[in-house]
């Protein structure tokens, strides 16, 4: 069983709400990133997501764009994305580590040999936005060979047969992008994402995580409520580009706002 599954399933008999913070690899620079992974988890983080920088990110807004270009600028890739999972590693062998990136880095190292190289490096699973379930069986299977999840994104208008379909190739947990979710604090629709997370229940046992927007305490507190996980990226992306001379304010900001996150998702009164 991976290390993602093993954390959700004693996350279902507790209660307890993940929070998944999102960061680039190598933004501002590669030295910045395990330090911020380990201060992450101290902050109250479940699950670490590490971006593996890509050229042309075009799932991605502009902020987490940039975010890449900046890494790029460092030499960035799929090899020493992996490089900076294995440090991590040498601290900590508890928290699991989700790769998210796009499919051509991975294509070009090879399935097999990227499932192996994940494995060394400390991977527990693996989000190819651009690789669809009906293309991603052989990859699924290398990865879950190597007890790694390969992991899926909804979105809302995603169909019962999709979300079936994501559930039998997939595994860990599928991840909502709620789109229609958060355009400013105070303004979640939180009807409609209680809506889509009962169709999409109804069609995998899956934990679900959700994110896209949200940006403080309250908001996560919300979403917890409703969902398995919380995603927080851009708001924390976003703190990086605001100190970019100063990386170890970005740092503490980034610290605060997870704390606060953390508080307000244990708190559901």
């Amino acid at each position: 069983m991976s290390r993602l599954a093993l954390r959700f399933a004693e996350f279902k008999t507790s209660g307890h709400k993940a929070l998944i913070p999102f960061i680039t690899a190598g933004d501002p620079n590669p030295e910045f990133t395990v330090p911020m992974m380990h201060a992450m988890v101290e902050a109250g983080a479940d699950i670490i997501e590490l971006g593996v920088p890509f050229s042309d990110p075009m799932a991605d807004g502009p902020v987490i764009q940039r975010a890449s270009e900046r890494a790029l600028e460092h030499k960035m890739s799929l090899r020493h994305t992996l490089t900076i999972v294995s440090e991590f590693r040498s601290k900590n062998q508890t928290t699991p580590v989700v790769l998210m990136g796009y499919a051509n880095p991975v294509e070009a190292m090879g399935y097999e040999a990227f499932a192996l190289a994940a494995k060394n490096a400390g991977v527990d699973g693996v989000l190819t936005v651009d690789l669809p379930p009906e293309e991603a069986q052989e990859c699924a299977d290398l990865l879950n060979a190597q007890d790694i999840d390969q992991i899926f994104l909804l979105a809302p208008n995603s169909s019962p047969d999709r979300i079936k379909k994501m559930d039998s190739v997939g595994s860990g947990f599928l991840y909502y992008v709620s789109v229609k979710g958060i355009t400013g604090a105070g303004h979640l629709d939180t009807a409609d994402v209680q809506r889509k997370l009962i169709d999409i229940r109804a069609n995998t046992e899956l934990p679900i995580g959700v994110g896209f927007g949200i940006k403080d305490a309250e908001t996560a507190k919300i979403i917890a409520q409703l969902s398995d996980a919380v995603v927080v990226g851009s708001a924390l992306i976003s703190k990086i580009e605001a100190n970019l001379s100063a990386p170890e304010l970005a740092k503490q900001q980034i610290i605060e706002l997870l704390k606060s996150m953390r508080l307000a998702m244990d708190n559901q009164d």
